[in-house]
């Protein structure tokens, strides 16, 4: 029997969607209210104008059968590469990424659009070449289609939103039928990468101390030694898995091949990375290492966090955003302002909607027929719940500073289109999940 919604699409993900935009809307006025009442930006005219047009966008992805832009998947994805090359060249430097394109204050951010593009025709990809998932080789070459955009984004450089694309792959592969163990070398390795990058930035302002084996980092000599051995202790183990079969020689170079990716991932993480985006990760540990500087975001963000108490001090009536203590308080950090004059009660009420989009998510990942749909639901999904989870655990300081806007509630046009759109193609996916 065919389970509907009262106006045959999902009403409750589309409530919650509305509730969350309005949401967004109204704080994004709050940040622009000065302690003396007076409104001094203009920024929530511009998101109720990008908020209307985004549901038009929605409304219009609904209407569309999905296989009409799973057809078009590989044309959209080029044209998102080209553009993200184009922005490297011509690009408009915001916050220290040359991450725009535009004319004067006009304009778009290729990157935010590009994690659709991905979601579709790697979706496309892994529907289409089912059994391969389970091959490295295959995998490997699915996993470029990931990183080849990222590697873009990242050469910007504009980290926070590299880092959502692999955690959209990796949860697309898992619904895919990936191996756990590929999947597994990606955490392990994206981890250790983070690891060995942020090791000198620690030694210099956390630990204050020599520590030998960073040595093995900074050193260029030392660190191609290093590389070499582990090169070459995975050859020896190849060789070894290769005439004996034995499964302790495959985990060998299981391990010692993430260890080498992540050195090498390592070096040129840091010559890549501005000195700002690795501060941000150490205050991380410690916001008080440069509490005037990096720090400032994260220690300003959780005052206002703790203040609001459980009621909230009230609409508008916020002191470290109407005072202006918090930066980029109507983006990366609307969700301190929400703290602040909502509470814990409001949060609770913004935790509410977003769960419900997650889970009205997993739902059509289960029901839907097309597999198609499933996985691209799975990138979907991820996608907003990666924004969720760091925006909202970089607001608390559990998460580093990244510049990753909380999708639906943080100022901006592109981010606000994307996820609309986002959302658009979940409901169409929910309409037509009895496709095969």
């Amino acid at each position: 029997m065919r389970s509907k919604s009262v106006f045959g699409f999902d009403l409750l993900l589309f409530i919650a969607t509305i509730a969350l935009v309005s949401i967004g809307i109204a704080f994004i006025f709050s940040s622009g209210v000065t302690s003396t009442g007076i409104v001094y930006s203009n920024e929530y005219i511009r998101q109720t104008v990008w908020a209307l047009s985004g549901i038009g966008l929605l409304i219009l992805f609904i209407s569309f059968d999905y296989s009409f832009v799973r057809r078009l998947s590989l044309r959209i994805y080029l044209i998102l590469i080209a553009l993200l090359i184009f922005t490297l060249f011509i690009g408009r430097v915001v916050n220290g990424s040359r991450s725009w394109l535009g004319i004067w204050e006009f304009g778009i951010q290729p990157s935010e659009f590009c994690k659709i593009a991905v979601i579709l025709f790697l979706a496309h990809i892994l529907d289409k070449k089912n059994a391969q998932i389970k091959d490295v080789r295959y995998f490997v070459l699915y996993l470029g289609i990931v990183l080849f955009p990222m590697g873009l984004v990242l050469l910007q450089p504009d980290l926070g939103t590299a880092s959502v694309f692999l955690p959209i792959a990796l949860a697309m592969f898992f619904i895919a039928g990936a191996r756990t163990r590929h999947i597994l070398f990606i955490v392990f390795t994206g981890f250790l990468l983070v690891v060995l990058t942020m090791l000198p930035a620690y030694e210099i302002y956390l630990a204050k101390r020599t520590i030998p084996a960073v040595n093995l980092l900074t050193n260029t000599h030392l660190s191609v030694y290093l590389i070499s051995g582990v090169a070459g202790i995975c050859v020896l183990a190849i060789s070894g898995y290769f005439f004996t079969k034995k499964s302790y020689f495959y985990w060998i170079a299981y391990f010692s091949v993430i260890l080498m990716f992540a050195l090498c991932g390592s070096f040129v993480f840091r010559k890549v990375l501005k000195e700002y985006q690795i501060m941000r990760l150490i205050v991380f540990l410690d916001p008080n290492v440069d509490a005037r500087g990096a720090g400032w975001n994260i220690i300003q963000s959780v005052t206002a966090v703790g203040s609001g108490g459980l009621w909230g001090k009230g609409f508008l009536k916020g002191t470290q955003s109407h005072y202006r203590y918090i930066p980029q308080q109507s983006t990366d950090f609307i969700f301190s302002i929400i703290s602040e004059e909502w509470g814990f009660a409001g949060v609770s009420i913004v935790f509410a909607l977003f769960l419900i989009i997650i889970i009205r998510g997993i739902f059509i990942i289960r029901s839907t027929k097309d597999r198609f749909a499933g996985i691209a639901a799975a990138g979907i999904i991820m996608m907003i719940f990666f924004h969720f989870l760091v925006n909202v655990g970089m607001a608390i300081s559990l998460m580093p500073v990244t510049g990753i806007p909380l999708f639906f509630l943080s100022y901006g046009g592109s981010s606000l289109w994307t996820v609309l759109i986002s959302i658009g193609l979940l409901m169409s996916f929910y309409l037509r999940r009895f496709k095969v």
